[in-house]
Parts: structure tokens; sequence; C-alpha cells
């Protein structure tokens, strides 16, 4: 249905504003809901790592697969 009432407007401008929204909507649900949610089963920091190890994994895979 987004598609549908964007779509008049698509360009590159609009499609990083959207996908920008969407990765800050993820960002916020996963550090608000399922982090704390995570901690409350973890003896340590492991969800801290493991939150901290993969956004390592996405920006280190980003900057490989660009070239």
């Amino acid at each position: 249905m987004g598609y549908l009432v964007l779509q008049p407007f698509m360009s590159p401008f609009v499609y990083g504003c959207v996908f920008g929204v969407v990765a800050g909507v993820m960002v916020f649900l996963s550090l608000d809901e399922l982090l704390p949610q995570a901690k409350r089963y973890a003896k340590g920091h492991e969800t801290v790592y493991g939150m901290v190890s993969g956004m390592v994994l996405v920006a280190l895979s980003l900057v490989l697969f660009k070239s």
C-alpha cells in the first residue's frame, strides 16, 4: 500500500528516506523491546556482546560487499 501511495514520487532520495525510516524503526524496536527482554534471561553481558558483534558484522559486510 505504501508503494501505491509513494509511486508517483519515487526517486533515489525518497527511497533513501523510506529506508532510513524503516531502519530507524527496526533499531528502536530492537533496543527498546528485544534487548531488555533478552537481558532478563541472560546471566552476564552476552546480550550486549551479541548485539555489538551483530552490528559490527553487518557494517563489515556492507563495507566488503560494496566493492
